[in-house]
């Protein structure tokens, strides 16, 4: 009988109410709509270091060192170990040791109980794991633990990409402010121009008046440019976990950036790049083991006790009692008004809130990804033909500019075709930022470099 009861309790203990967490069921398209590169480029995890700015890599430098939001997402990642270890406890038996000394008297003295006590002892105390409990909470801290280290990993992703797009943002500004610069060079030379005519009377008051008016509007948009300027200066600081003062940047020319080659691979390698969709992956696993957990809670829970224990009226006889107690608890829940089964129940619905949540991840990845590829293709086409209407645009503001000191063109003529020389100018620049701004945000969603498997983030930074 023995025996049998022995089997039938392992039996019971290779017994796991743990499901698998549900398949995303999301077929990955064959191929994107767009290709920026060729399949064969190399994917670099230092994915910053393409657009070739020695200032942009000690920006991220920095960024890995300081940022608060990644020191928090290093905290989060230990706090996670931690309950992982706490949730493995109850897996193996549980030992304690007391150690107690006493005297009891009674008032006035001359009592039977007067004297000391001294005792010895050590207690174990075991769950069986019949159904899995205990293994299921270890396996769901376990994977939120690796949850919380992708979740760095994003965390890295995310921060690097708003260190280089704020970055690209202060570089278009300083671009565009130097422009800003040149053209209102140049409506100050129109307007010495006009200055001289007039004093030969060459010229009307009112030509003086409309290159007055361009020249104090573009004074307007150079300092707008400049507010804008300081205040993607702020963002960058702001990233860096740093005050505004501790940062000066240099922001070189756009045209001096490279343009990155990126290998967009295959649409079904995004679920291995893309750090958020492992982590979302990571969390689904958790939910699938909380509910084999709140199962298993709804069976009866065998305990196993052993208590050693010695004592006596002095310290030298500790070891001369020694006493021996072994117990076995079953408690199995009769009534708990549906405590149990609304434990369940929510576990359930949990894992069907995350799973949803993981599919709609993957969507929003593929849909990111083209978002990404459209607007590299889209800001290439603008820019070929921003570039060619600047060229005419200087051309033609050549042609106005000497036609108009020679007297064969009016005014009107010259300021209409240096409006459209700075429009055009400006809009290149904006579009040239835009077009950098892009490729990290293709980057970013292309998991910006990480695999699944890749060593930890604290020995790479």
């Amino acid at each position: 009988m023995r025996a049998r009861l022995s089997l039938f309790c392992l039996l019971l203990a290779g017994c796991s109410l743990q499901e698998p967490a549900p398949p995303h069921q999301i077929a990955a398209p064959a191929a994107w709509t767009q290709t920026v590169a060729p399949a064969e480029a190399e994917w670099d995890e230092q994915w910053w270091k393409q657009f070739g700015s020695a200032e942009l890599d000690q920006l991220v430098a920095r960024a890995a060192r300081d940022s608060y939001d990644l020191q928090a997402a290093e905290a989060r990642m230990r706090q996670a170990r931690a309950t992982l270890r706490v949730a493995g406890a109850p897996l193996l038996p549980e030992v304690s040791g007391t150690l107690n000394a006493s005297r009891q008297g009674r008032l006035g003295g001359n009592a039977d109980v007067d004297g000391n006590a001294f005792g010895l002892g050590l207690q174990t105390r075991y769950e069986l794991d019949l159904w899995g409990r205990n293994r299921a909470l270890r396996d769901a801290a376990r994977a939120q633990w690796q949850a919380s280290e992708f979740d760095l990993h994003s965390t890295h992703l995310s921060l690097t990409a708003a260190v280089a797009t704020t970055w690209l943002e202060h570089a278009g500004l300083s671009a565009r402010l130097r422009i800003a610069g040149l053209n209102l060079k140049n409506a100050e030379d129109v307007l010495a121009t006009l200055e001289s005519r007039q004093r030969a009377g060459a010229a009307m008051p009112l030509e003086l008046a409309q290159q007055r008016a361009l020249l104090a509007g573009l004074r307007v948009e150079q300092a707008e440019l400049r507010q804008q300027l300081a205040q993607s200066e702020v963002a960058v600081a702001v990233l860096l976990g740093s005050p505004r003062q501790s940062l000066r940047l240099q922001s070189g020319s756009l045209n001096e950036l490279s343009d990155p080659d990126i290998a967009t691979g295959v649409p079904s390698q995004l679920l291995a790049r893309r750090p958020d969709l492992a982590r979302a992956e990571a969390q689904l696993r958790s939910a699938a083991a909380d509910l084999g957990a709140a199962r298993a809670a709804l069976f009866p829970q065998l305990t196993l006790g052993l208590d050693l224990g010695s004592g006596g009226a002095r310290l030298g006889d500790l070891a001369d009692n020694p006493l021996y107690s072994v117990s076995g608890g079953l408690l199995a829940p009769v009534f708990n008004n549906g405590r149990l089964t609304g434990q369940r129940d929510l576990a359930q619905a949990r894992q069907e809130e995350l799973l949803a949540n993981y599919r709609a991840a993957i969507i929003t990845a593929f849909g990111e990804v083209e978002s990404g590829l459209d607007a590299i293709a889209g800001l290439e086409a603008r820019l070929q033909a921003q570039a060619e209407q600047v060229r005419q645009a200087e051309r033609a503001f050549e042609l106005a500019n000497s036609r108009y000191r020679a007297g064969a063109e009016d005014l009107l003529v010259l300021l209409d075709a240096q409006r459209t020389l700075y429009s055009a100018q400006d809009g290149l620049a904006s579009l040239r930022q835009l077009r950098l701004q892009a490729s990290v945000a293709l980057y970013k969603a292309l998991g910006g470099g990480w695999q699944a498997g890749n060593t930890p983030l604290a020995t790479s930074l």
